[in-house]
């Protein structure tokens, strides 16, 4: 991709835990199965990417805007879709001004031409056939599990606000780039994953290896995130908001509380949930309001989040012999 550009990588999680049974003396019922919810949103983010990538290709018409007189273009057989000469852009993909054009992530216009819309828009560009495909196949391994458990409405809310959160951080702290891609989004979802495993620690055996599994997949998938032209800040801020508001939306109810009927009066629940996933929720709902009001107030009165932290740029980019980080 062209220097200067960002994009936003990649996440894979597979976790899967299982129900326990619950039991009062001699007393034994079955817990009832969860509702499986038909997943239809996620599969419908994925084909919006791709088509708004394809009308990204379209109007980038490289053969034609090209400087080379299109003799540098990639897949030239594609006609106006082909894709930009690797040099400016080795994701396969278009260029850094259709990106720009199309509603590409850009602190200056956002703060200074009152473009606060690229917060979501960005959310679904991306920089390349590479960078879509990464994307999308993440999605779909971890959106269509948590749609099918929690629903579209709750999964929806954690995807687009995720996404939101990651671009506000994101122009807090890149803000002579312009960044692209779902992963903030992405990570949202990992992190509403994270959540709701701990927010519902009661109820799920083999608890312990999948939190394991879990956090080593997110620590993986964040360290990708300091190589050059990864907005880790999008990761961050898309993971953040994503881990609250799994706290939020995606409590189960405490066990025996679907079978609470079956029950000896003695051994019936009351309380739908247990009082550490109310408290949970509550402190997580005040942190997202502080957090996404603090964001939106600082990003529009046009501070550098680098000037309140001096390391926090190395949570993006670390150099090395082999690189330097620039923007």
């Amino acid at each position: 991709m062209a220097s200067g550009d960002l994009e936003r990588g990649k996440n894979i999680s597979n976790n899967n835990n299982n129900r326990s049974s619950y039991s009062s003396g001699s007393y034994y019922v079955e817990p009832a199965s969860d509702q499986q919810w038909t997943s239809w949103l996620i599969p419908m983010f994925v084909v919006a990417n791709v088509a708004v990538f394809i009308v990204a290709m379209y109007i980038n018409n490289c053969p034609k805007n090209n400087w080379e007189g299109g003799r540098g273009c990639v897949a030239r057989f594609l006609g106006r879709l082909s894709f930009e000469p690797l040099k400016e852009n080795p994701l396969f993909g278009p260029s850094s001004s259709t990106l720009q054009k199309l509603g590409a992530l850009e602190w200056d216009r956002v703060v200074h031409e009152h473009q606060g819309w690229r917060l979501i828009t960005c959310i679904w560009l991306h920089a390349g056939v590479i960078h879509l495909l990464a994307n999308m196949l993440s999605l779909v391994f971890i959106g269509i599990r948590l749609e099918q458990q929690f629903g579209f409405v709750r999964v929806g809310f954690v995807y687009l606000l995720s996404g939101f959160g990651g671009s506000i951080l994101s122009a807090l702290f890149i803000q002579r780039s312009i960044s692209v891609g779902a992963s903030g989004a992405l990570f949202g979802l990992l992190g509403a994953m994270l959540s709701e495993l701990l927010a519902n620690w009661s109820i799920y055996t083999n608890k312990a290896a999948a939190l394991l599994t879990l956090v080593v997949i997110i620590a993986i998938n964040l360290a990708v995130g300091i190589l050059p032209h990864v907005d880790n800040f999008a990761h961050i801020g898309g993971f953040m908001a994503g881990f609250l508001l799994g706290f939020v939306l995606l409590l189960r109810p405490q066990f025996g509380w679907a079978e609470r009927h079956q029950l000896p009066a003695q051994a019936r629940v009351k309380s739908r949930h247990n009082p550490y996933q109310y408290v949970l929720c509550i402190v997580a709902l005040v942190l997202l309001i502080v957090g996404f009001t603090v964001g939106l107030v600082m990003l529009f009165r046009g501070e550098n989040g680098n000037d309140h932290c001096s390391w926090c740029h190395y949570l993006s980019c670390v150099p090395t012999s082999k690189w330097k980080c620039g923007n």
